[in-house]
């Protein structure tokens, strides 16, 4: 006899309503990004957290059906020798959006709070003055017309753990399992105590953190979509409707040049199929 199955607890996000809501948070986020292009506005979105917090799949989410011409993501290198020797936020100014765009960074200037801080990467001399410059920087930003966002996603050490150890194992996302990654395993309370100091310093009122909670990372990407979307004032943009024909039209001036003259790919599935006859 078949068991029943296991009863779905009252406040587990089951897999239904988690795509039925994306899906509709997805579709503001084209309307989003068509009031963007309408108005010119500039949209900032900074991501930022521990390693493996699920930055990199909201990310993913947001941009799933949006115009990589109107919106882009940045994640910068670590910076050139040439890029050293510039005004530190200099080739993150480069990558701000124009009128008609969105910018989001996946780590972002704040790279000097966290992992030059921790890691020794920045003297403490250029550490106390980034987090003195930064609220500043960024209300010029502000100042200048731009919607400047800031996420900060939040994840346990032992969901974090958790996480390396199924990157380590899964042959499709070892890459994403650098040295550095490991070494924040050892550094938790050194990566925390920048975390806090960096809060401190830069969640102003003009430019505040918003802290998602990412042990579930459905959650996460639902709450952190549906907040973004709340706090900018975006509205509709009527499109004109779009009129095809019922069927291709063709006038018989057009000959099909012979298969024969073209290389075509392999059927690899069939291969999968078991189908070689064709």
């Amino acid at each position: 006899m078949a068991k029943n199955p296991a009863p779905v607890p009252a406040n587990k996000l089951t897999k239904g309503i988690y795509e039925a809501e994306m899906f509709r948070l997805q579709t503001e986020l084209v309307a989003l990004q068509e009031w963007v292009k309408e108005t010119g506005a500039r949209v900032v979105v900074i991501f930022e957290g521990r390693d493996a917090a699920g930055k990199g799949g909201a990310i993913k989410r947001i941009t799933e059906y949006l115009s990589p011409r109107i919106c882009r993501v940045e994640a910068l290198p670590a910076p050139t020798d040439r890029e050293r020797g510039q005004w530190y936020y200099q080739r993150y100014v480069e990558k701000l959006p124009t009128t008609g765009e969105i910018v989001l960074f996946d780590r972002s200037w704040y790279n000097r709070a966290g992992v030059e801080k921790v890691m020794g990467f920045c003297t403490p001399e250029e550490h106390t003055r980034f987090l003195r410059q930064t609220p500043i920087f960024e209300q010029m930003l502000i100042d200048d017309g731009i919607l400047l966002r800031k996420y900060w996603f939040s994840v346990s050490d032992d969901e974090q753990l958790r996480r390396f150890r199924a990157r380590r194992d899964d042959p499709v996302r070892q890459w994403k399992l650098s040295p550095m990654d490991l070494e924040s395993v050892y550094r938790w309370e050194d990566y925390s105590r920048a975390k806090d100091e960096m809060m401190v310093h830069t969640d102003t009122s003009s430019s505040p953190w918003y802290v998602v909670e990412s042990d579930r990372k459905k959650n996460a990407r639902l709450n952190m979509i549906s907040h973004m979307l709340s706090t900018i004032p975006y509205t509709h943009v009527e499109r004109p409707r779009v009129k095809l024909p019922k069927k291709p039209i063709a006038t018989g001036s057009y000959h099909r040049p012979p298969r024969s003259l073209s290389k075509f790919v392999p059927d690899h599935v069939a291969t999968l199929l078991g189908d070689t006859d064709n």
